[in-house]
Order: structure tokens, then sequence, then C-alpha cells
């Protein structure tokens, strides 16, 4: 035979409302305890060497140059300055322009020899010429963010 419940405890649940204001509190709680949990385990994952990847950089040199025919020495290097071989260098118009692209792969020393014959607009003062990295296959190196442009100025 089923318990019969009183109706006074009924009627005190219906009208209790403390269940429904503090349900927001909680949920946003458990999400900040979530959020803080997740960027720990996050953490811990990117510290492991085999998943982990290095992001290169580069140092062009010149930085600044001019129009005309050009030879960049760009430099590969790691966060910690340690130079990358083999790694292919790829050197686009930005706003002054290139006629197609330039590239060169760095040497066991970790530089690249390119050349370049960047071009000025009518009125045009400087421009750039944006590097990319294409990393050595099977390497943990990435070129993700953005490298060191190369300014060219009018003479």
């Amino acid at each position: 035979m089923p318990e019969s419940r009183p109706q006074s405890r009924v009627r005190s649940f219906l009208a209790d409302r403390r269940a429904i204001e503090g349900l927001p509190v909680r949920l946003v709680i458990a999400l900040v305890v979530g959020v803080a949990s997740l960027s720990v385990m996050m953490g811990m994952i990117s510290d492991i060497d085999g998943l982990a990847a290095t992001e290169v950089d580069v140092r062009p040199d010149p930085e600044v140059t001019t129009a005309g025919t050009q030879t960049i020495e760009v430099a590969v290097v790691d966060p910690d300055g340690n130079r990358v071989s083999d790694a292919t260098v790829i050197v686009r118009g930005g706003s002054a322009r290139l006629d197609g692209i330039a590239t060169g792969r760095t040497g066991p020393d970790g530089v690249a020899s390119v050349e370049v014959e960047p071009t000025l607009g009518a009125n045009q003062l400087d421009g750039t010429l944006t590097i990319e990295v294409k990393p050595p296959a099977g390497s943990t190196y990435v070129d993700e963010r953005g490298n060191t442009e190369v300014l060219v100025v009018a003479e």
C-alpha cells in the first residue's frame, strides 16, 4: 500500500522558491569550477613533450631594405633562440609587392638566403614583406603566429 503524504508537506514544497533561486548560482559555480579544472588539465597536457608544439619565429637581416633586388638572410629560431635547420622560408608581398613568392631553405646554421625584388606603388613611401616558415617534416615545430616583417622603404 503506497504511503500517503500529508497535504501540508506538499503545499509547503510547492510554495518553496529557494530551489529555483539557488539553481542559477549552483550552475555558475559548477561552470567556474569546471573551466578552472579544464584549464589545469590542458596545461598539464601541453607540458608533455610528445604532444607539445614549439612555435618558431624569424629574424630577417636586414629588417629594413629598399626596393629593387635584395638578398635577405632569414634565421629561423625557436623560443629559446636556437636556430632550426631544414625549414622552408617563404617570403610574400605584403603592402610592398613581389612578383610571385620567394623561397629558401635553412642550412645547418638555421639561416636561409632569399633573393627578393620588392616594388612600391606610386607615391608609396614604404611597405612590408611577410615571412612564413614551413617547419621541417617530422618535427614538433609549428609556425602559427605572425612573424617579423621586412620593411621596404623608398630611396
